[in-house]
């Protein structure tokens, strides 16, 4: 078993092969003038099952196009088996047409990877999970809920607590973990105007006096998770906290989140983000390494993934 790191992925992948008890497998990765993207694999791939870790977050294309030339250089290296281990799996969220004339983008990226060559696909949290059937090789989705559970517990607690799903299409997850704690639900009814902006209409559920807990799968512009706290506020709820598996964390979002209502938000590293968040005390990082370093050994011992998660 061989573990290649992409540039998006060092820290993640350096965590992963000291929970696997292994190396890095050395490669030569780097950018023309123009930024074409070099790859070059340092050591002997013949005959090996390989596991290639890289987010494609900011830049999202570039990222992209490393993973594709990675994958390819690995192919054309012999390598036995080539499965993509990508914590954050970018442009899922154009999983459908949302008007006329417009593309199904993840598609297009799921057809890239699997034409690069890649033999699996390991991802964590998808936006979609109809997702999984634009690949026409074996994806395994994990799910952070796990990571998240153990750290609610340890420094929050189940007493006089309720998991918020911050729009309609999160409840699922908000469900999920809050069975698991024994909490009630609600739900933030927002409508969008624009991408990227959106308005908290109202909250359904009984959340006075209550430690919130608004659960979602990625935090962007923080706009939505920081109106949503505003209205939880508003309503009579206790405090609010916020876990969230992808914190992509654009623009103004820092900001935000420090001037938000939010008392911590705590998000995984399937993107890297010391620099962004480093002292940022409302912003906490919970490492998904050994949840992703159990599925890779599992993968290779060809027993079960989903085991993790019952």
């Amino acid at each position: 078993m061989k573990i290649v790191s992409g540039t998006s992925s060092i820290s993640l992948s350096d965590q992963i092969c000291k929970y696997l008890k292994t190396k890095p497998t050395q490669r030569d990765i780097k950018r023309f003038a123009d930024s074409e993207v070099y790859v070059e694999i340092k050591e002997n791939m013949r005959g090996n099952d390989v596991y290639l870790i890289q987010s494609t977050s900011y830049p999202a294309n570039d990222n992209i196009m490393e993973l594709l030339i990675c994958i390819d250089s690995l192919r054309r290296s012999s390598a036995k088996n080539i499965t993509a281990v990508i914590p954050y799996f970018g442009y899922a969220r154009q999983d459908r047409k949302v008007v006329p004339r417009s593309p199904i983008s993840a598609k297009l990226v799921a057809n890239l990877i699997t034409n690069a060559g890649a033999n699996r696909v390991l991802t964590m949290d998808l936006h979609a999970n109809q997702i999984q059937g634009f690949f026409d090789i074996p994806v395994d989705n994990l799910y952070a809920a796990p990571v998240l559970l153990k750290h609610i517990l340890k420094n929050i607690g189940t007493k006089n607590i309720v998991c918020v799903a911050p729009d309609v299409g999160g409840v699922e997850r908000a469900r999920a973990i809050g069975k698991r704690l024994n909490a009630g639900l609600a739900i933030i009814d927002k409508r969008r105007e624009r991408p990227g902006q959106s308005e908290v209409m109202n909250v359904i559920g009984e959340i006075k006096n209550k430690s919130c807990i608004i659960i979602d799968d990625l935090i962007d512009s923080g706009g939505t998770i920081c109106n949503a706290a505003d209205a939880l506020i508003e309503k009579g709820a206790k405090e609010v906290y916020c876990y969230v598996v992808h914190g992509v964390l654009t623009g103004s979002c820092i900001d935000k989140i420090k001037k938000s209502k939010i008392k911590k938000i705590v998000i995984t590293d399937t993107i890297d983000n010391t620099k962004k968040v480093k002292g940022v005390s409302k912003i906490e990082v919970v490492s998904i390494a050994p949840l992703i370093a159990e599925a890779i050994k599992r993968i290779s011992q060809s027993t079960s993934v989903s085991s993790l998660f019952k």
